[in-house]
């Protein structure tokens, strides 16, 4: 760990209101500050790792709006994350780690194989006798959790069906590369699609390389740094062989990952160069927003944005879906309380973390609530996956769409 990052924290308390884990605990150990603090006494050593220790550190969701809100820059979940690096590092993946992140993850066409009996459990019927009769319950908790969480998967997965290379319509104005992250591809197909469709009708060549890789954030999150790197070094090397303008990711964790592998390959010229030509999506529509308005037609929905943690806080794209949303005609759009805010999914931290995913989810699914929005729009898998879960089980269900798939609706509407 950087010691001097540990004591650039004032110990201000800036961070505190804009924590989750702090609003709903008030335990000053389940703050940014605090696991500085707990952090900074372990370097120093005057404190041992401990399992009440691990325990207070773990509740961190990385979520970073304490970063957002630092006066110092303080990155307190980046630290906690590098912490969990280097004592991974010292004990080595556990055996499901090595299956999960080195044998399936780097493997594209394994990975898709191994959704198939998901596809087959949710076509089948058989989810529904399932759930109806209970029997998950018979079965451990996790997952018990991460079968309710999941949504209905597309027939096939985008990198099966999509084309290499996306032809522009009407003059070409450039070639730009997609990467398709893994949970868009296996899980919302039709969001993906969209923002193919869209910089396609803008006027982009749009090339989807077959053999892309998983981005890292998965690596990331189990705290194995070397598998991260790997995906990294992979992926640069593979979108540098395509003469391209820039690269477009419609998935906010691939999207913050990708521009950190300039730091993480530290000295590698390729890597910045790869990371500086990333954009998100909604960068790169907002841009052309007076062109696209001009293709949009009129959707009479209410409609709220909530701001995923690695969009907002990790790469301070903010204004750009707000402004695109304005653009759809006959919108109501209502602005929404604490949109910054995480909804509790946090890669993994919904099936670890239960308890206090549920409180975090509780506030965010309420402040939904109160705008009284028929559909919610966000872009990333992991706030799709966590509220479409949350606000269908309701009498009044809201919808939850990506960005593009509300953009193209409305470009497609008669």
């Amino acid at each position: 760990m950087d010691y001097l990052k540990m004591i650039n924290c004032m110990r201000c308390g800036m961070c505190l209101p804009h924590c989750p884990t702090y609003r709903e605990t008030f335990l000053e150990t389940a703050s940014p500050r605090g696991r500085v603090a707990l952090m900074r006494k372990l370097e120093e050593g005057e404190l041992d790792v401990s399992e009440r220790l691990l325990e207070y550190l773990s509740l961190c969701l990385d979520c970073q709006a304490c970063a957002s809100a630092c006066p110092c820059g303080v990155n307190a979940g980046e630290m906690v994350a590098e912490f969990r690096c280097d004592r991974k590092e010292e004990g080595g993946l556990s055996f499901m780690e090595e299956i999960i992140l080195r044998r399936l993850l780097p493997h594209p066409d394994r990975l898709e194989a191994s959704l198939r009996p998901v596809r087959l459990y949710q076509k089948s019927g058989l989810q529904k006798v399932v759930r109806t009769m209970g029997l998950l319950k018979l079965f451990p908790s996790a997952l018990e959790r991460m079968e309710g969480l999941l949504p209905g998967l597309p027939e096939r997965p985008l990198r099966r069906t999509i084309g290499e290379v996306t032809e522009p319509e009407g003059e070409a104005r450039g070639t730009i590369g997609f990467f398709l992250g893994c949970v868009m591809s296996l899980v919302f197909a039709e969001a993906s699609y969209a923002t193919v469709r869209l910089l396609s009708a803008l006027g982009y060549r749009v090339i989807t390389p077959k053999s892309q890789k998983c981005c890292g954030a998965p690596n990331v999150l189990a705290s194995d740094r070397q598998g991260l790197l790997d995906a990294a070094r992979f992926n640069v090397d593979l979108f540098s062989g395509y003469n391209l303008d820039f690269i477009v990711t419609d998935c906010g964790g691939c999207g913050s990952e990708l521009k950190k592998y300039g730091c993480h390959l530290e000295g590698d010229e390729r890597a910045a160069g790869f990371s500086a030509q990333i954009r998100d999506i909604n960068e790169v529509l907002a841009e052309r927003g007076e062109e696209l308005q001009k293709r949009l037609k009129p959707l009479p929905l209410k409609v709220t944005w909530h701001d995923p943690c690695h969009i907002a806080h990790c790469q301070g794209i903010r204004q750009e879906p707000r402004k695109l949303l304005k653009l759809i005609p006959g919108l109501d759009y209502r602005e929404l309380n604490e949109a910054d805010a995480c909804c509790g999914s946090a890669g993994t931290y919904n099936i670890q973390r239960p308890e206090m995913a549920d409180k975090v989810l509780q506030r965010k699914v309420d402040n939904i609530r109160r705008t009284g929005a028929d559909c919610l729009v966000t872009a990333n898998p992991g706030c799709l996956i966590q509220l479409k879960k949350a606000l269908a089980a309701d009498a009044q269900p809201v919808r939850v769409a990506h960005i593009t798939e509300l953009l193209l609706e409305s470009f497609m509407a008669k």
